[in-house]
């Protein structure tokens, strides 16, 4: 089977490719480069694998038969898409409906990596697919969260009137190796400041709360849900929640650094809860994530500490 990877040379992306290949499929990895790091995806040295330099905000064609579709290209971290505003909602809106044209096309099955930032600010905890979310749509995050919210509503769309086999994940925080040192999130933000001996940055009291979910098992999922036969958006995260302050604590321990604590104004619009219900990734694809915390942060500091 052909698969193509939109955004394989990012963090999510070059670890979908590698366990793709793994499963013995062609895989065709697409990424502008905007985000991505060719670095990422140098290891692989399979003859089942193409990387292609490309913007999927601009049509692409294949004449070979492509299975899957698994369209990951965007901005993703804030630093990006606050940087990135305009691209990102290019390829949100552009790129998803390319590659919506392009599975419809080849009769291919096509995933979209949607977020729980679709969820916004949200008012219930944890959220549950069917939460319509708490969205600014004109605050400076509203460039992601729209992006993403409007390429489920076009993913949809094809689904229902032109009969594309689609699927939709909602992932949430996930960490691992492959993270941007600067990307300005949570996890690298924490890493590199406790291994340099620098202070910690919490942004807030530190009390608003997150679940970090390992690579590895939010990949397996992403694989899972392609191959199963629901349609409906489903949340792929770990459901273990901790506050901030929590976690901060947690990421000086296993380093073993004298990193102190600096507290800064929280950025606008900036969730005060982050959990996944993942009641519906129980039941439809039998995933919950298996790599605790512990473990998985060790991998991601021995990764951060040898790059």
């Amino acid at each position: 089977m052909k698969v193509i990877v939109t955004g394989g040379a990012g963090f999510l992306g070059s670890h979908l490719c590698d366990l793709l290949l793994t499963k013995g499929y062609d895989v065709i990895c697409i990424d502008n480069l905007a985000t991505g790091d060719i670095r990422n995806i140098e290891h692989i040295k399979s003859e089942k694998f193409t990387y292609i330099k490309h913007d999927v905000t601009k049509p692409i064609y294949f004449g070979d038969k492509i299975d899957y579709v698994f369209h990951l290209a965007s901005p993703a971290s804030p630093i990006d898409y606050l940087e990135l505003p305009i691209q990102t909602l290019k390829v949100g809106a552009l790129g998803t409906y390319n590659m919506l044209g392009l599975a419809k096309e080849q009769k291919a099955r096509f995933l979209l990596a949607s977020t729980s930032e679709a969820y916004g600010d949200p008012l219930v905890n944890p959220q549950p697919e069917s939460y319509w979310g708490n969205v600014n749509p004109i605050g400076p995050r509203g460039v992601y969260d729209e992006a993403k919210r409007y390429a489920e509503a076009i993913t949809m769309a094809y689904h229902r009137y032109h009969n594309v086999d689609t699927r939709i994940a909602r992932i949430f925080n996930t960490y691992g190796p492959r993270m941007r040192a600067g990307d300005g999130r949570v996890v690298p933000n924490f890493i590199n400041q406790a291994l340099k001996g620098e202070d910690i940055t919490v942004y807030g009291d530190g009390s608003q709360t997150r679940s970090f979910c390992y690579v590895s098992d939010l990949i397996d999922g992403l694989h899972r849900l392609i191959r199963s036969d629901f349609v409906e958006p489903v949340n792929i995260g770990n459901p273990d929640e901790m506050n901030v302050l929590e976690f901060a604590e947690m990421v000086i321990k296993i380093t073993g650094s004298n990193s102190r604590l600096v507290f800064r104004d929280l950025p606008v619009d900036d969730p005060k809860v982050r959990r996944p219900d993942i009641s519906r990734a129980k039941e439809v694809l039998g995933w919950e994530p298996a790599v605790k915390l512990c473990k998985g942060l060790e991998q991601t500091i021995e990764y951060f500490s040898d790059n």
